[in-house]
């Protein structure tokens, strides 16, 4: 494959190298006006990823009729590295800053009005920081490939353009909704109908499925990072008729994956750490190196999330983790606890997990003790259980794989339920 050939595997594990910068806009050091690549947007054409050449020689100058406006004063960035703005002014001329919706340890996105093209865009700004600023390339380079091999839809993300302000790496997206993650503290974290989740599930999985077969590994799967595509809703009333406390629903199931700037590649086995904490696999935490799998155990740690309304791994300690996961799905196979490498053999005593004898605390070991096992994951039927079970195996050589999971009774089983899902969904007024 073009990508895999294009960075040694040897170089992803050190974390890819830089990509050469395309875009420069508004340099410091000069106050004339310059020339430099608008990438993907000289046609007007959002599909288009290749780079465009237009000549900016003046303040005024006309791209297809659009008039170039003018960039607020330079500012230096804040003490992180994020870019300093006010509402309204242009992000280049081409983009007016509206509000900001979201930040990160990577930057903040904005909601940006697109000129030329007459629409809402999502613009993440990434810290100017080299190594954010190396991520953001990597997330580039990927979203051009998935955009190059994603004919069917898949539930990834599209990449519009990007381009380089300022020392800051920018990549517009297409507006989104809300993340699953805002969706459920909106619903004061109450579970989602196990219909919208065999839906939610599927999307996912086809979303995964597509990545790993490109070898691509995403890493960092997370509600945070799944988004509905349209922020619209309906309340449905609570058991008293009232809309007050009513549960809220989406009018479209449709979501997008994004957040590609932890992806790797799958084609041979890495040991950085990886993924968000509660969706991190036993073999990242273990030392015992991962792959493609990894991905699967965050799904099934998403789906529980959604039946239940909360983490199913509520925890900041990597000993506490580990005996949550034994509490919930049982033991943890003794050769994965024989290969822990040397940051992990502190958790391992004579051949176990080193549980309670560890624990830093008695709050810690109650933590743990309270969890249920994992058939008494709220809105289960069997089929969830089982799919469950398949995705959260300890062992990542015994894990299903995404084209497994999109196999298994529970989301081929009763396709009407299915059909309900979809039209409770995207019927409601």
């Amino acid at each position: 494959m073009d990508y895999a050939r294009e960075f040694a595997h040897a170089q992803m594990d050190r974390r890819p190298r830089k990509r050469p910068r395309i875009t420069t806009w508004d340099t410091p050091q000069s106050s004339k006006a310059q020339s430099g690549l608008y990438n993907g947007q000289e046609v007007g054409n959002v599909t288009s990823l290749g780079p465009s050449r237009v000549h900016l020689e003046h303040s005024s100058h006309f791209v297809k009729g659009l008039v170039h406006r003018g960039s607020p004063p330079w500012r230096d960035d804040d003490k992180d590295g994020h870019y300093v703005f006010e509402l309204g002014e242009n992000l280049t001329p081409r983009y007016k800053i509206l509000r900001k919706i979201g930040e990160g340890t990577f930057g903040q996105v904005l909601e940006c009005w697109d000129r030329e093209m007459r629409e809402m865009v999502a613009i993440k700004i990434v810290r100017s920081i080299k190594k954010y600023r190396d991520a953001a390339m990597i997330e580039v380079d990927v979203l051009e490939q998935l955009g190059r091999h994603n004919r069917h839809g898949y539930g990834c993300v599209q990449m519009h353009s990007w381009f380089d302000y300022r020392n800051h790496i920018c990549i517009v997206f297409e507006m989104l909704g809300p993340s699953l993650f805002d969706f459920l503290r909106k619903n004061n974290y109450r579970s989602f109908p196990v219909d919208l989740v065999r839906e939610i599930g599927r999307q996912v999985l086809e979303c995964v499925a597509f990545m790993h077969d490109l070898r691509l590994v995403h890493t960092d799967l997370k509600p945070e990072n799944i988004l509905f595509i349209s922020s619209e809703y309906v309340k449905i009333p609570d058991s008293k008729g009232t809309f007050r406390e009513g549960k809220r629903l989406p009018k479209s199931c449709a979501i997008k994956v994004i957040d590609f700037g932890s992806t790797a590649h799958g084609n041979q086995v890495h040991n950085y750490i990886v993924s968000t904490r509660h969706y991190r696999a036993p073999e990242v935490i273990l030392g015992l190196g991962w792959s493609y799998p990894c991905d699967l155990w965050s799904v099934g740690c998403i789906l529980a999330e959604l039946c239940s309304g909360e983490a199913l791994f509520q925890t900041h300690e990597n000993l506490e983790h580990l005996a949550m996961m034994e509490r919930v799905l049982g033991p943890i196979p003794d050769h994965m606890l024989r290969r822990a490498d040397r940051h992990a053999e502190k958790y391992i005593r004579r051949g176990r997990l080193n549980w309670p004898e560890g624990a830093t605390s008695r709050e810690s070991i109650k933590s743990v003790m309270k969890l249920p096992r994992l058939q008494h994951v709220d809105h289960s039927a069997g089929d969830l259980i089982d799919l469950l079970q398949g995705l959260l195996q300890h062992d990542p050589s015994m894990r299903i794989t995404a084209r497994e999971a999109l196999r298994h009774p529970f989301f081929t089983r009763n396709r009407s339920s299915l059909g309900i899902a979809r039209s409770v969904c995207m019927s409601l007024d």
